[in-house]
């Protein structure tokens, strides 16, 4: 499993949707819809409509995947954290029951609001 309590880890940016969709199907399940794809340099996050699938790429090869799954129901709190003028990068933390806290770090040119929508929208 990813370290999250690691802010480093992720750095994300927007990703292609058909770039990353192939690499996560075999654990889609049926009537589950992609809503958004961001990645870090090996790493990428996929978030869906029911939760988010973060996939840590190790090896030199890049063939061995970790692929943690998050479902938004189990989200107790969460937190959006937007750009800044200094500070570019906006932050998405979520409390998760039995788990703790998973810190997504994102790029300035991610639109954070969507997100923290699109979460409110499962959680609330």
């Amino acid at each position: 499993m990813i370290d999250f309590s690691n802010g480093s880890v992720f750095k994300l940016s927007p990703a292609s949707t058909n770039d990353l969709a192939p690499l996560v199907a075999p654990l889609i399940i049926p009537g589950e819809q992609i809503v958004a794809c961001f990645r870090a340099m090996r790493d990428f996050v996929v978030f869906t409509d029911k939760r988010l699938i973060a996939v840590n790429v190790q090896g030199m090869t890049g063939k061995k995947r970790d692929f943690t799954s998050l479902p938004y129901s189990k989200i107790q709190a969460f937190s959006v954290e937007t750009a800044g003028t200094f500070d570019l990068d906006a932050e998405l933390d979520l409390w998760y029951s039995g788990l703790g806290k998973v810190r997504l770090e994102f790029k300035g040119a991610s639109d954070i609001r969507q997100l923290g929508h699109m979460i409110a929208s499962y959680v609330l």
